[in-house]
């Protein structure tokens, strides 16, 4: 069934993928973005090209998610057009890399913004919608470290990623009551087919990162990037991550998977995210909450 779906962070990596697909796949589509008449014009343009040539209902639109007008402002123009949300997908986000005290604490905060703060900015846009529905679907990208081995140097993007992913639980048991659906989809790394590293922000302390450049952590930030490379399988397609999301938004009311992996390295995600899910859902049967665990059909 065609559904209209909305997509944040698509300028690139999982969240291109995601759009593309799911376009090709027969869905209304806005890939959401910064600047659409600046840095992305290209993007743009070549999204324009692939809702031509596919043929597919592939659109772009202005959004800033650090930003609530931003926000509104494209959720308005969505619900203009297409008179209704069907999914949001939760992508947009941004990854820093280095020693977590050479990290400003005001970069660790810009990080929360980006990667949590501003889910809460599109959901107070588009739930509204959904609770009026009495449907919908919230898909969030969350991150294998919030579960999985972490390796250091990544200390405020894995910090956010698993407030994001904790906040996307406490969303779900809430947002049940209202028949709306919740996903998560859980990548591991791929060093392909996205610009995390190559996009990643640097430490402001200069001097602090230089002290663990030049002290015993010499040389540490190349090693944890080429242990990367080597457990990522060479054939390793970050594509995978965006038929996940295809499948999660393509199964039937009520029967979408909650959790999803995506990780071809392998590193205990599924393994930690099963746990921590069986507890939470164990502590709602005991105290009588279990028809949270699932959304109302109205």
């Amino acid at each position: 069934m065609k559904q209209v779906i909305v997509v944040t962070g698509a300028s690139s990596g999982f969240g291109r993928l995601a759009a593309e697909a799911l376009a090709r796949a027969g869905h209304t589509v806005y890939a959401t973005m910064r600047a659409t008449e600046g840095r992305n014009a290209s993007t743009v343009a070549q999204m324009r090209e692939f809702a031509r040539t596919c043929p597919a209902d592939l659109r772009t639109a202005e959004m800033d998610v650090s930003s609530q007008p931003s926000v509104d402002n494209a959720i308005a123009r969505v619900v203009r057009e297409a008179g209704h949300i069907d999914v949001i997908v939760h992508n947009a986000g941004h990854m820093a890399f280095g020693p977590a005290e050479a990290f400003t604490p005001e970069q660790f905060a810009q990080l929360y913004d980006t990667n949590v703060v501003g889910t809460q900015h599109v959901n107070r846009a588009v739930v509204p919608h959904m609770r009026a529905e009495k449907k919908g679907l919230v898909l969030w990208v969350s991150s294998s470290s919030s579960a999985g081995g972490t390796p250091p140097y990544l200390a405020p993007y894995f910090a956010a990623k698993a407030a994001m992913d904790a906040i996307a639980v406490q969303y779900a048991r809430e947002l049940s009551p209202w028949g709306i659906e919740t996903s998560i989809v859980v990548p591991g790394a791929f060093t392909s087919g996205t610009n995390h590293f190559a996009h990643a922000g640097r430490p402001q302390d200069q001097g602090v990162l230089g002290q663990y450049e030049k002290g015993p952590c010499a040389g540490l930030g190349e090693r944890i990037q080429q242990a990367f490379a080597a457990i990522v399988p060479p054939d390793a397609d970050a594509s995978l991550v965006a038929h996940a999301i295809v499948d999660a938004v393509d199964a039937p009311m009520g029967r979408r998977p909650f959790r999803v992996h995506v990780d071809p390295a392998q590193d205990g995600a599924d393994v930690g995210f099963a746990v921590l899910d069986r507890l939470r859902a164990e502590m709602l049967h005991r105290v009588g909450m279990s028809d949270l665990l699932r959304p109302r059909t109205w």
